[in-house]
């Protein structure tokens, strides 16, 4: 796999030509920034932006400007690669908050290597309606400790209008829902995104996490998709790398609130 090759088709098509991630969502270019504008329960936030040091602080003040007059708090989706090299600093100067930098992870389906099985007594369920998708969000506050209501109302909302586009899976001890995860399958592209992994923390280290990968892989595969792209924590770095998955560079959230 040429990493440089695919950094540039996965800028190209999932950052600077994206495509809204959902119903009532739109994506929008101004001047040199490409942002996603949603409704409360959305994402929005920059996806991409082609900045230098003479227009990146006043790119970044329209930003700020548009988003506080729709009352929205927004992200700034800030790649290791981007420009100019101090972009980050800028947005911290501006008022943002960095979250934890993440590794923007690729890996290639059918390079993958997938011997995981699940453990005795998990199966795996799809969440293709309220109930379930009741269950991947309450496994996501469980493992993350965050609240899922805006998750719950997104994933309905692509079930009901955009059901192509999702993939969404929980696994079952008995009847207790011990993790879960979702694919962002993105149409005319190359790409498929994992999503929202994560395992309540008494049933962690058995290899429910990397099953969950496999589950995924297989779909996207049987759906054409070549590659798979997450956004990596240091915690599953380490597991994605051991399945074939390569770095290409990292992300950090910069969040703003007005």
């Amino acid at each position: 796999m040429d990493l440089a090759s695919v950094l540039a088709l996965h800028d190209r098509d999932l950052r600077e030509g994206a495509r809204p991630d959902g119903p009532g969502s739109r994506v929008e270019r101004a001047g040199g920034v490409v942002r996603q504008v949603a409704d409360a329960d959305g994402w929005n936030g920059v996806l991409w932006s082609d900045l230098d040091e003479t227009d990146a602080d006043a790119a970044i003040a329209e930003q700020i400007a548009y988003f506080t007059a729709l009352g929205r708090d927004f992200e700034w989706k800030l790649y290791g690669h981007d420009l100019p090299t101090d972009l980050g600093q800028r947005l911290s100067a501006a008022g943002f908050t960095p979250e934890p930098q993440e590794t923007l992870m690729i890996g290639e389906v059918a390079a993958l290597t997938f011997d995981t099985q699940l453990p005795d007594g998990i199966r795996l369920l799809p969440a293709t309606d309220r109930a379930g998708i009741d269950l991947v969000a309450d496994v996501h506050e469980k493992a993350f400790g965050t609240d899922s209501t805006r998750l719950r109302a997104r994933l309905l909302a692509q079930l009901a209008a955009e059901p192509d586009t999702v993939v969404a899976v929980v696994a079952l001890a008995g009847d207790e829902p011990v993790s879960a995860a979702r694919m962002e399958l993105v149409p005319g592209t190359r790409f498929a995104g994992l999503w929202g992994g994560g395992t309540v923390e008494a049933w962690r280290g058995r290899g429910i996490y990397r099953a969950l990968i496999a589950h995924r892989a297989r779909i996207a595969a049987d759906r054409g998709y070549r590659y798979l792209q997450v956004d990596a924590s240091d915690q599953s770095r380490p597991i994605l790398e051991r399945l074939g998955f390569a770095p290409l560079t990292t992300t950090t959230p910069y969040v703003y609130e007005p």
